[in-house]
């Protein structure tokens, strides 16, 4: 028997110059994703091609996730995933 693979939807936003990595069909600098049960943070930054560096500020519901703990950190449905670049004030 072959086991099926759960998926669930998430919300995907990448601000500033991080937008580029989203594809094409996104509102503003939002995606709703299908992404499988059990993905972590570091996961769906893996997916998109984001580089560490430009992956400074990441929050999952509002809540900053820690560099060291995206990989561990396990989506949930209707999470938001927003990630920022660094950025230079003046």
């Amino acid at each position: 028997m072959r086991s099926v693979t759960k998926h669930m939807e998430i919300t995907f936003k990448l601000f500033a110059t991080l937008t580029d990595y989203l594809p094409s069909n996104r509102v503003d600098n939002a995606v709703h994703l299908q992404v499988k049960d059990g993905s972590t943070v570091q996961q769906i930054i893996d997916q998109f091609h984001l580089p560490e560096k430009l992956t400074h500020l990441v929050l999952v519901n509002g809540v900053y996730v820690d560099p060291a703990d995206r990989s561990t950190k396990v989506l949930t449905p209707d999470d938001v995933l927003a990630i920022w670049p660094p950025i230079a004030g003046g």
